[in-house]
């Protein structure tokens, strides 16, 4: 057999970019194989906000009701398209039974630990590694047309700030005031003055470029056909010819199940849920730091290169079409907020798969009854914010380094 290298990763977004970048620093050898290009996937287009603010989890108190009031309108936020598969429904089941109030607060505290690791280090990562991305601590406003989504948002505000994430409630008039990009009718807007934002192709573009400077290979183009444990190594058949890891990760994001059900591993509970994004060039009148248009689920980020909306959440399972009534929604809700709503060149149309977990916490640890494999996946929406904490623990974990933060809540037999 050829020399194995230490670490395989499979999966060359940003969950598995950081993570080849943590093991390297950690003085490991590193091989990310990707099936397409590093950051085709979700990290390409979403909306590049970090954000502690997200805390929350999906799984809430009502989100089941909601969802099935929405599964009536196809371009709802969130939007469940109706039909029989048998992985959906059994994540769903899993899904509503955390909608109560103890599994709620339990996941936030799991979801605020790694969001806030990942905060602290990401701009000791951007200057150590020279990541060109255009990150900015700018925070992030919540943007309020209705009183009562305003007040329900509130709520949850006290048990953020027990986790140490900082908001600000700001009246609609003097918000109007600081905010001429914004129309009239805002009731209000919630600060979360720790966010921040950078732009997510050119984060995974300098991760690469980082990977490959500090000793590791990517290879590209390098799609993954099986995989086994043998003779103290794993071995992974690709359509490049095989390769050899002392330890394998698996870092494919929404993919997860289906390559963990073509390798013969463990069923992962996750669900592709589906985003949505236009990136444009600059309108002429733009928001201040990125927003959140609340009732309308859309999230606008400008960068000094561009403009974006974003967000939208569709489980339709790997359907690959462009659902062009999801993308019109983003504008329409744009333009009942915003002066400039949409910039003077359309760039980009995108949509990509999120991994969305059964309890919306990810999925990090050693695969159950495997001795050299292990998961990163299940960030959800939150695959950037949560990168680089996601690969400190990793490299923690496989290291044999006391962890950071605790990992129990993020471990694979959670579901076992």
């Amino acid at each position: 057999m050829n020399q194995p290298d230490d670490v395989l990763i499979i999966g060359g977004g940003v969950i598995g970019l950081t993570s080849a970048l943590a093991l390297l620093d950690a003085g490991r050898s590193v091989r990310v194989l990707e099936a397409k290009t590093v950051g085709s996937g979700s990290s390409h287009g979403n909306c590049g906000t970090i954000t502690p603010s997200h805390a929350a989890p999906l799984a809430a108190p009502g989100a089941i009701a909601k969802a099935l009031r929405w599964m009536l309108t196809p371009d709802a936020p969130f939007y469940l398209k109706p039909r029989l598969d048998t992985a959906l429904w059994s994540w769903a089941l899993h899904f509503a039974s955390r909608c109560n109030a103890r599994d709620w607060r339990a996941a936030m505290v799991a979801r605020a630990a790694i969001l806030k690791a990942s905060r602290q280090s990401l701009p000791q990562w951007i200057e150590r590694y020279g990541l060109d991305c255009e990150y900015a601590e700018q925070g992030v406003d919540y943007v309020f047309r209705d009183p009562h989504a305003l007040e329900h948002l509130a709520q949850e505000l006290p048990s953020l700030a027990e986790l140490g994430i900082a908001s600000e409630v700001i009246d609609g008039a003097a918000y109007l005031r600081n905010e001429p990009a914004l129309r009239e009718g805002v009731h209000g807007a919630i600060r979360f003055p720790g966010d921040a934002r950078l732009r997510p192709d050119r984060y995974v573009a300098q991760l690469a470029r980082a990977v490959r400077e500090a000793g590791g290979v990517i290879e590209e183009q390098c799609q993954v056909h099986g995989l086994r444990e043998e003779g103290g190594r794993v071995r992974v058949a690709t359509s490049r010819g095989n390769f050899d890891g002392r330890e394998l990760i698996i870092a494919t994001g929404a993919w997860s199940p289906l390559l963990a059900k073509m390798t013969g591993l463990a069923r992962i509970p996750l669900q592709p849920g589906k985003g949505y994004s236009i990136t444009y060039d600059r309108p002429a009148l733009t928001p201040k730091q990125p927003i959140v248009l609340y009732e309308r689920s859309v999230c606008v980020t400008v960068w000094d290169s561009g403009y974006r909306l974003g967000s939208t959440m569709e489980f339709s399972g790997y359907d690959d079409t462009l659902n062009r009534r999801r993308l019109d929604a983003l504008e329409r809700g744009a333009r009942e907020y915003l002066h400039d709503p949409v910039g003077p060149v359309k760039r980009e149309e995108w949509f990509g798969w999120r991994p969305i977990s059964a309890d919306d916490i990810p999925i990090i640890g050693r695969a159950p009854h495997r001795d050299r494999i292990w998961l990163a996946t299940g960030h959800g929406m939150l695959g950037v914010s949560m990168s680089t904490g996601t690969a400190e623990l990793v490299a923690d974990l496989i290291c044999g380094r006391t962890p950071r933060f605790d990992p129990k809540p993020y471990a694979p037999e959670r579901f076992a």
